[in-house]
């Protein structure tokens, strides 16, 4: 039983090693280090583009009941996330580099996978995971559009990184650490502006220069990775309600909250790199010197990265995939990540993971676990794969996509809590059927 899995990102890595585990020997295919695009900045695998953030690791947020039940289920991200987190208050998140480091290893080093670099430009013979993601090769993604047809895998939407400045260039006289309304340890280093110096930073913002991304338009980012200067472009006051929120970050030196605050997060275990929380940004890199150390805390910074955009292709999914993430024309192919419409790392890290367990069951003659829509991995599958849906769109995981309780809970937190203990015990039920 042999499986070629293309793409050694969050995805492709979770499923390569979910297959191996199971006794399923794989052929992992990578470009890199023979090709890289723009955003790839190593050798590793599972590199993180964006953020180092995995977002909220609270039962009481969809996204964290997603990782308990990952964590549950042995997921190869989440242990390597979990072994390299650094402090970020009620969130995971890692050291960029020693988490990439970690799972290479890990994939590198089991028996069962073999790790072929270079670009894949056609499709191998027998049974093929596809998890090159939302920047796949032109090459391979004319491939795709040959196979699958181009009505179906030209939808888009665009995505940006945040700038990363080093620690010792922030002005620690002019900032503060802390967490939001003291939850979990004072973490972020918070960068206070007074309201002149707000709108001084809003209205250059406003108008900096963009650099060119071709066909981009505001209308087509995904909401959560909004540049910065499109949300500034909604209103005067749209930042701080948003990313430069000040409530519950009171100012020690003078005891109240400030009129807006920039957030920064540790991005490296030693705490020698920081990024900007929330600028997420396509300006060009003068500009975005010019106008990002209008912040007083910035007024030095030295920026190790600066912010960059590019578009996501992703797939229709719905009317090309069934719930195991297989395509419903041929079922030797098998998708997974961002591709196949799941937004951001830890849904991609889950549809490799069901990816990944459901072909194994499948190469060694054994039923599906049809993980139900009561579980956050189930869901994610489901909505992928709903036929009935309309304009089909990226989705994170949400509770929206999870059934209701049977009973009226009140409060949010409270009913959501709840939701997340209904689905931890079904995958605590399923979970020596999964791990077999």
């Amino acid at each position: 039983m042999h499986v070629t899995v293309i793409g050694a990102g969050l995805a492709g890595s979770e499923a390569a090693w979910q297959l191996a585990q199971r006794g399923i020997s794989v052929t992992l295919r990578e470009m890199k280090p023979e090709k890289r695009i723009p955003a790839h900045t190593t050798e590793y695998f599972a590199e993180l583009c964006c953020s180092n953030s995995l977002r909220s690791d609270q039962l009481e947020n969809a996204v964290g009941l997603l990782k308990e039940e990952l964590r549950r289920l042995d997921s190869l991200i989440l242990r390597c996330a979990d072994a390299t987190r650094v402090p970020a208050g009620g969130a995971l998140a890692v050291d960029r580099h020693g988490f990439a480091k970690m799972v290479t290893e890990a994939v590198r080093s089991h028996p069962n996978i073999t790790v072929a670099s270079g670009e894949v430009t056609a499709l191998p013979e027998g049974e093929v995971l596809v998890a090159t993601g939302p920047l796949t090769s032109d090459a391979f993604a004319e491939t795709l559009l040959a196979l699958l047809g181009r009505e179906n895998t030209t939808l888009n939407f665009y995505d940006a990184a945040a700038p990363l400045v080093s620690f010792e260039s922030v002005d620690m006289d002019s900032a503060y650490f802390a967490s939001r309304y003291d939850k979990g340890t004072p973490d972020y280093i918070n960068c206070p502006m007074e309201k002149d110096e707000y709108l001084a930073f809003w209205q250059e913002l406003t108008k900096a220069e963009e650099a060119a991304v071709h066909g981009f338009e505001d209308g087509q980012v995904f909401e959560g990775c909004m540049p910065v200067e499109v949300m500034a472009r909604r209103g005067e006051d749209t930042l701080r309600y948003g990313p430069l929120k000040p409530r519950g970050l009171k100012d020690p030196k003078t005891g109240r909250e400030p009129y807006a605050v920039v957030q920064l997060r540790k991005d490296n275990a030693e705490g020698s790199i920081y990024n900007l929380v929330g600028f997420q940004t396509h300006l060009k890199w003068p500009e975005q010197r010019r106008v990002f150390t209008m912040i007083p805390a910035l007024k030095n910074a030295q920026f190790l990265r600066y912010g960059v955009m590019h578009r996501n292709t992703y797939l229709d999914s719905p009317r090309l995939l069934d719930r195991y993430y297989r395509l419903k024309s041929q079922p030797r192919l098998t998708f997974a990540g961002q591709m196949t419409g799941v937004e951001g790392y830890v849904e991609s890290c889950a549809s490799g993971f069901l990816a990944g367990v459901e072909l194994a069951r499948r190469l060694r003659g054994q039923a599906p676990l049809d993980f139900p829509q009561e579980t956050a991995i189930g869901a994610l599958g489901l909505y992928v794969s709903n036929a009935s849906v309309g304009v089909f769109q990226p989705m994170n995981i949400n509770f929206g996509i999870i059934p209701p309780l049977d009973h009226r809970v009140k409060g949010k937190r409270n009913k959501n809590a709840e939701l997340s203990a209904r689905s931890l015990e079904i995958i605590d039920k399923m979970r020596e059927e999964v791990l077999v």
